[in-house]
């Protein structure tokens, strides 16, 4: 436990650095029950501006993903998985602001994902979880790059 309370704290210090100088207004709070809460499901903690903390779950493998702002900072908790980075994504297809969703990569590097393992995806990365051994159980903080074009 305090190996994931300094890891996570490395993960949030790492998010909120790199926002900037912003200087919060309030101090958020999660349970424990209210963090289980969330990873049963697979939701978001908490979604301000600059930056996000989902309790991810995956019981299979998804799609390609590319988040054009959005830095990936993953922290596995539980649980093993392919990820392929970099490459080309096939059939690309937006799904939201600066998202674009696709049926996989052609391509990129291929690294195994397991308990522990902490792995950064910048933004404008193609990154996809080609396979899964459920359940997988995974921090994402979610640093944005400024919408004017800036550095992070």
């Amino acid at each position: 436990m305090r190996l994931l309370t300094f890891a996570l704290g490395i993960l949030c210090g790492v998010g909120l650095s790199a926002v900037g100088n912003t200087k919060p207004e309030t101090v958020t709070y999660f349970s424990a029950s209210d963090v289980s809460a969330a990873f049963e499901k697979g939701r978001p903690l908490l979604e301000v501006a600059g930056y996000k903390i989902h309790a991810s779950r995956r019981e299979s493998a998804g799609q390609a993903e590319v988040h054009t702002r959005d830095t990936d900072i993953i922290y596995v908790l539980e649980g093993d998985a392919t990820i392929v980075t970099g490459g080309s994504v096939l059939e690309p297809k937006p799904i939201a602001a600066e998202e674009i969703r696709g049926t996989g990569i052609q391509g990129g590097e291929t690294r195994r994902l397991s308990k522990g393992d902490v792995f950064v995806v910048p933004n404008g990365m193609p990154h996809w979880f080609k396979t899964v051994q459920p359940p997988l159980l995974y921090y994402v903080v979610k640093v944005a790059a400024p919408a004017d074009g800036g550095t992070r």
